[in-house]
């Protein structure tokens, strides 16, 4: 599945608040990083803005390919149950070689 969000003004202040270390360009252009921080750092109403470009099924497309690091366990449970999948896996962890 291809996540594409726009760069809108909207959403680039919601880039600012939630990826502050990055210009909002650089972080539109990888939208599941994006949504992983948005899932952990959006306020609601940072999510009523997201969410009118992204769907249920962004969100878990999201939940399968997180990076490690970015959401924290509780919000890893909050979105799995918000999305209706009870059997909560583990969150991603770093491998190293």
């Amino acid at each position: 599945m291809t996540i594409n969000l726009p760069f809108t003004p909207e959403l680039f202040a919601v880039s600012r608040r939630i990826i502050w270390f990055e210009d909002p360009e650089t972080a539109l252009k990888n939208p599941t990083r994006f949504i992983a921080y948005a899932m952990r750092y959006a306020t609601h109403p940072d999510m009523q803005i997201i969410r009118r470009f992204v769907d249920d099924d962004a969100l878990r497309n999201t939940l399968r390919n997180a990076p490690p690091g970015i959401i924290d366990p509780r919000s890893w449970a909050y979105w799995h149950i918000r999305l209706g999948i009870l059997l909560i896996p583990p969150l991603p962890d770093r491998r190293f070689v």
